[in-house]
């Protein structure tokens, strides 16, 4: 077994995914993207399920750059995702699935925190982001908000994982006109979510 340096790893893992990918062809700006979720999944089917609307990479990465914030709908998603270069961009990430009012909202109303955490976000005075990686009936509900015209997301990264309106809540999502990175299918979750927005930050930085 081969030492790698602490430094190298990332980078030789890197090489690898280029390797074994071959000489499959992806979107310059989506490419980073699907090498990153790979690099964090160490899941190959993320190279055919993950599905880019028509210059979605270039519109979050511009968005990003003009101090866009982003919505998560887990405190993992939030954590994941790197927020020094988001903050020096002018951007923050938002999480609302633990406050009280959520809770107290969802509770009343016989639905869920993560629901009601997207009406919440609908509030906030920027343009935003939205990475969903945990719950389906967050997708459902932007999607709710998009058609009252109560939302407007910049993009949407639909990648929640699981059984239950997981596959129902991505395809409704990549029909509603707004930009979107959904992942097909079950896969997904709150470490992919991250990655695809820290993919985005980092062709900024590079």
């Amino acid at each position: 077994m081969e030492y790698v340096k602490p430094m190298d790893i990332e980078k030789r893992s890197f090489e690898i995914i280029t390797e074994e990918l071959g000489d499959r062809k992806f979107d310059e700006l989506c490419e980073p993207i699907v090498k990153r979720v790979i690099h964090t999944s160490a899941d190959f089917d993320y190279a055919d399920n993950l599905c880019f609307s028509e210059d979605v990479a270039r519109i979050g990465i511009e968005a990003l750059k003009s101090g866009c914030d982003i919505v998560t709908d887990t405190q993992m998603a939030k954590s994941g995702i790197n927020k020094t270069i988001l903050a020096k961009l002018g951007g923050q990430v938002h999480c609302f699935i633990a406050d009280e009012d959520v809770a107290e909202k969802a509770k009343s109303e016989g639905t869920t925190r993560s629901a009601v955490s997207m009406e919440k976000a609908g509030k906030l005075p920027k343009k935003c982001i939205f990475a969903i990686g945990n719950a389906p009936t967050a997708l459902i509900k932007l999607k709710e908000l998009i058609e009252e015209k109560k939302l407007e997301p910049v993009l949407i990264i639909g990648v929640p994982v699981g059984f239950v309106n997981v596959v129902e809540s991505k395809e409704m999502i990549m029909n509603t006109g707004v930009p979107y990175i959904v992942a097909r299918g079950r896969k997904g979750g709150s470490n992919i979510a991250a990655a695809i927005c820290n993919a985005m930050l980092y062709q900024i930085t590079r």
